[in-house]
């Protein structure tokens, strides 16, 4: 056994010696294969950040939450050209009857949109024209996963009443009390209205160049007064008290709308129902294909690094023809010459490894900056890099080994 770890030690301070001399072909060598496993680990370290960031976000009301909203209208083919069927907005009054007469372990909140661009200001400070502007009712943050961490909600009678009453988002806070002055009772505008803030939002942070944080809440019939448009539709979202009877509630909220929109027997829904984590289930599955694509890159980089390192061996095992047929001479077995080549090869494939997962993992983790995600280290790609590499090694190794151990002596000693 000591004989054996002598060996192993002794074929590693070779390869160390043989890297060491031929230092600028390694080091090529090296940043194929790092390029190879970077381009894995990164792309799919990238990968696992959004669906990471998909999950979290897309979730955030929880899993027992759901949200009803008007159908998008669809086109059907038949006859001589499409016809497009349009579905009816849920209207208010639609939308409050059935916050009345679902009867069910839950909580439902009534909201819509009033503008996606509008401007806020308060004295000399305004925002950028980008400010989300919803319309919401009492129980709107009890379902969507937003928290006031100071000031209040709004009152049922700020609802009804439609009230100039404002909640922000604390980015916009930011940039309007920039003396830090305490929002809370302070007039701003939003357009041309004036609106006094009741309260702030606890922050969300930015993912994906959007930012939660940069909304605005007021009353919902507040809307309907100052923001109104034709065929407005309003949504609603649904939270079971708890997470098993989502399914039956979606059942129960199914019957009570089609029956208030009179939806005739056999005829579809004209609104869609929307799990809360629905919605990133569906795009994680399409990111699926873009891991594929960039596992497909990976192999193809893995492919030339293999190559790369075959070649680098081929030409290791030519030059020291001689210094074979000495150690032969002295002693050293087939054995023995072709674990010493295979070490080498391993050698650099795993030095390449290394260098490939950590720049893979600063890669995808700058992508996981970007959107705002989680800093994500992807242990199961990181021993596949490892595994990949040894593969790697194996295979561009064992010609040149094979070619080394099975020379002859005599006329490696007489190479020139």
């Amino acid at each position: 056994m000591k004989i054996k770890n002598t060996l192993v030690v002794e074929n590693i301070r070779i390869s160390l010696g043989s890297i060491r001399n031929h230092l600028l072909r390694t080091i090529l060598t090296i940043m194929i294969i790092a390029f190879g496993i970077m381009a894995l680990v990164g792309i799919l370290t990238a990968t696992d950040s959004i669906k990471y960031f998909l999950t979290k976000n897309f979730t955030m009301m929880g899993s027992n939450t759901f949200t009803i909203r008007n159908r998008s209208n669809t086109a059907h083919m038949g006859g001589d050209r499409p016809r497009e069927k349009r579905y009816e907005p849920i209207t208010i009054g639609q939308a409050t009857d059935f916050k009345t007469m679902f009867d069910f372990p839950a909580v439902a909140s009534v909201y819509t949109y009033a503008t996606g661009n509008a401007t806020l200001k308060f004295g000399t400070n305004k925002t950028n024209p980008n400010v989300r502007v919803m319309g919401t009712d009492e129980n709107y943050f009890s379902t969507s996963g937003d928290e006031i961490e100071t000031g209040r909600n709004f009152t049922p009678s700020e609802i009804y009443y439609g009230s100039n009453a404002a909640i922000l988002g604390s980015e916009l806070v930011g940039n309007l009390f920039k003396n830090k002055e305490d929002p809370i009772g302070q007039i701003i505008s939003i357009g041309p209205g004036k609106y006094r803030v009741v309260g702030v939002l606890k922050s969300k942070g930015s993912s994906m160049g959007f930012s939660g944080d940069r909304s605005c809440f007021i009353p919902l019939n507040n809307v309907r007064i100052n923001f109104p448009r034709d065929n407005m539709s309003f949504n609603i979202n649904v939270m079971a008290n708890r997470t098993d009877l989502v399914d039956p509630a979606i059942g129960e909220a199914t019957s009570v709308l089609r029956n208030i929109r009179k939806v005739p027997a056999g005829i579809d829904d004209t609104f869609e129902i929307t799990k809360s984590d629905n919605i990133a289930k569906m795009l994680i599955e399409n990111i699926k294909y873009v891991s594929m694509a960039a596992t497909l890159i990976g192999f193809i980089t893995l492919l030339g690094a293999a190559i790369g390192l075959m070649n680098i061996m081929l030409v290791s095992v030519t030059e020291r023809t001689r210094e074979i047929g000495i150690r032969k001479a002295i002693g050293a077995t087939k054995r023995v010459i072709r674990n010493q080549f295979l070490v080498e090869a391993i050698v650099i494939a795993q030095l390449g490894g290394i260098l490939g997962i950590f720049f893979g993992i600063m890669v995808g983790n700058i992508i996981s900056l970007l959107i705002g995600s989680a800093f994500i280290i992807p242990w199961l790609w990181i021993l596949n890099g490892v595994f990949l590499c040894f593969v790697v090694a194996l295979v561009s190794g064992i010609i040149p080994a094979r070619k080394a151990a099975n020379l002859d002596p005599i006329e490696s000693l007489r190479y020139e």
